[in-house]
């Protein structure tokens, strides 16, 4: 008890540190949403048959994407919600370049209702580091 007292800072020091590590995954979890890595995506794709969500502006989506993704892009998600509602419960994977887009994608789509949400964590360019496929149009029109 004396250690304790004797270096408080210390000790608030690491609590505060773990709080810190273990936040995102916390808060995901209280939004219902769940981070996957590319392998888990895939299962959930092969197994699930979950539905793949791009967040990524046009260019980016087109400069190469996952196979049969939907792509809305962020700033017009909201305008989109309708169009997506085949889709509130089923497993969606929601991705962007690499992270941070997609998950508020998703707190968006939580609050609209959608129950079944996984954030690809790292996006599209942790997918791409995990050599699975992407669909580039670009490749494929010069073939």
């Amino acid at each position: 008890m004396k250690f304790l007292i004797d270096n408080i800072m210390l000790v608030g020091l690491i609590i505060g540190s773990g709080v810190l590590l273990l936040w995102p995954m916390i808060s995901g979890a209280s939004r219902g949403v769940k981070a996957v890595s590319p392998t888990q995506a895939v299962l959930l794709i092969n197994r699930e048959h979950a539905k793949v969500l791009d967040v990524r502006d046009a260019n980016e989506y087109a400069s190469g994407h996952i196979a049969d993704a939907k792509h809305v892009a962020l700033n017009q998600l909201e305008a989109e919600i309708a169009s997506l509602q085949a889709l509130k419960q089923k497993p969606l994977i929601v991705h962007c370049q690499s992270g941070t887009r997609s998950t508020k994608a998703c707190a968006l789509l939580h609050k609209h209702g959608f129950t079944q949400l996984h954030h690809l964590d790292g996006g599209i360019l942790a997918w791409e580091k995990a050599n699975l496929p992407i669909v580039n149009p670009s490749s494929t029109a010069s073939s």
